[in-house]
């Protein structure tokens, strides 16, 4: 009797264990981003989220209470910020370098949050932790409001897509729960926000030390009549994926040969479903096939959903390698090798124009030159600024030109392959990320195409300069680079040197014509700089 008892009850406990792993399981997934001005606060407030939200062990506990007495600033209180600052320089400093990820999980939901660093040295810290976040918690200092890495970051993580902020004002404690300031603080982030484009956000006053508003509405803020923190996470609806990330896309990773009769690719379904017999396309060449088999360790699928890995075999024996991308026949997917891009330099040396460095995209790694730098952030109001090589921590917006086509999306449509780095190819280093705008098609690149012609020699080496600072590759043409298809028919070497231009230009390089030019020898469509009446007209 009393075994048949004990197996019914580990029967039962073997249900409440499966229920609550299925349970678990089900719990949708929120990525949350932490970010604001240096001693905002972020840490503090990550710490306190994973106390109240009772995710924290009771060793951790102990350790936590150890490091407060040693590293701490509360005194005889507990350091919340000292659960996730773990690199012993951030405890020295009381500072936050690199990007702290930590998890936790309520009835409700589960969460990754990023605490990332506010010194402006490591916004590229930052730009890390934002690439992959759902949400926002921009944090201010009621004492100080918005900085300018209250701007920096916000600009950044309206670049990289993340529609939903949380304004978290933070330390209201120190300001007596002040609803004036609260006030005053929302204005000035709702003037902000619409100029860089931020249509909505949540604002929240909290105390991230004192636990004001995290888990529980804070009786110390009568007149806020809106959500406490955590509430807010657990209830806030991410938006939508877009319809076109929505359509079959399979960036390749591996071509799979165990044998020599079985050529399979092998990769993560980034998007859509795929059967055996569906048309598919491969970019960018554009070959067509159907599928005939989705292989995987446990067998073939009948189905393969958006992000199994699996294996693709097709019909047709077809080139296809890694980097490229099998996709729905119908997809609206497209490739190109010319780009428009937002770029967040990274790198302590700046953005040389006309360099060559390393593009990965998916899974794709090809050479790419910045064609034109059009201009660079001005992260405290959202505008365009001045056209010039980027620097650290510069935002700027370019325009790439690769070796050959990749397929890509606009980076608001589609995360995965609307995201880029670009590589050094000397020392391996990312020294930038970049979010796709827009792909440029073959037409338009071709009215870039400018061939610079100016009737003074003498002005040749000011116009290339000029356009090199502008972030244009350029190169000029006259008598001596040209010497070797010198001619005595003066009409044939005018022909030479064009061809030589034309080559050039399409190579996305612009040429600078240092040559005499009859009007009868001219080309339709080009610049020349003696026909304006304005002197700078060749530099555009």
């Amino acid at each position: 009797m009393a075994t048949s008892l004990c197996a019914q009850t580990g029967d039962a406990v073997f249900e409440q264990v499966e229920a609550y792993l299925d349970a678990a399981q089900r719990k949708s997934l929120l990525r949350v981003l932490t970010c604001g001005s240096v001693d905002d606060g972020k840490s503090t407030l990550l710490g306190r989220l994973l106390y109240d939200s009772k995710t924290i062990l009771d060793d951790q506990l102990a350790a936590l209470e150890g490091d407060s007495r040693k590293w701490g600033t509360q005194g005889d209180g507990l350091d919340f910020a000292l659960l996730v600052d773990g690199l012993s320089a951030e405890r020295e400093q009381g500072i936050t370098i690199d990007v702290a990820y930590r998890f936790f999980a309520t009835d409700k939901r589960k969460f990754i949050v990023a605490d990332t660093p506010g010194h402006e040295q490591y916004t590229r810290n930052m730009v890390t932790g934002a690439s992959t976040a759902d949400l926002a918690i921009i944090l201010v200092d009621a004492r100080k409001g918005l900085m300018a890495q209250t701007r920096r970051h916000s600009t950044i993580a309206h670049l990289l897509g993340i529609r939903d902020v949380v304004l978290a004002i933070n330390k209201m404690d120190l300001v007596d729960f002040a609803q004036d300031r609260f006030d005053t603080i929302i204005a000035d982030y709702r003037v902000f926000a619409d100029e860089i484009g931020i249509e909505d956000f949540t604002a929240i006053p909290l105390s991230a030390l004192t636990g004001d508003n995290i888990a529980a509405p804070s009786r110390r803020t009568p007149w806020y009549h809106g959500r406490a923190l955590l509430d807010h996470l657990e209830r806030v609806q991410v938006g939508g994926e877009d319809p076109k990330v929505d359509e079959f896309h399979f960036p390749v990773q591996w071509v799979n040969r165990p044998d020599s009769g079985f050529r399979g690719y092998a990769g993560r379904i980034a998007g859509g479903t795929v059967r055996p017999g569906d048309a598919v396309r491969v970019l960018p060449s554009g070959q067509s096939s159907t599928v005939e088999r989705i292989v995987t360790m446990d067998g073939d699928l009948a189905r393969g959903l958006n992000g199994q890995s699996v294996t693709l075999t097709l019909a047709d024996e077809i080139d296809c390698s890694r980097g490229e991308v099998i996709v729905a026949a119908k997809a609206r997917l497209q490739s190109g090798r010319r780009l428009s891009a937002t770029l967040v330099w990274m790198a302590e040396a700046g953005l040389v124009p006309g360099r060559s460095y390393w593009l990965k995209i998916g899974t794709a790694i090809v050479s790419a030159t910045i064609a034109n730098i059009g201009h660079v952030l001005d992260v405290d109001n959202g505008r365009a600024g001045e056209a010039r090589p980027l620097a650290l921590n510069d935002i700027g917006q370019v325009e790439l030109s690769l070796d050959r086509p990749v397929a890509a999306r606009p980076y608001g449509e589609d995360r995965e392959l609307g995201a880029f780095i670009l590589i050094d190819k000397l020392d391996r280093s990312t020294v930038a990320a970049g979010m796709i705008d827009s792909i440029i098609h073959d037409e338009v690149r071709r009215d870039r195409e400018t061939i610079y012609w100016l009737s003074d020699p003498g002005d040749a080496e000011h116009a290339r300069r000029r356009l090199q600072q502008a972030g244009r590759p350029s190169f000029v043409l006259d008598d001596t680079t040209l010497a070797e298809f010198a001619d005595p028919d003066a009409a044939e070497f005018i022909r030479r040197a064009r061809a030589v231009a034309l080559l050039m230009s399409r190579a996305g390089i612009n040429v600078v014509m240092a040559l005499p030019a009859a009007p009868d020898e001219r080309w339709p469509g080009q610049v020349y700089a003696d026909e304006s009446q304005d002197s700078d007209a060749w530099v555009i």
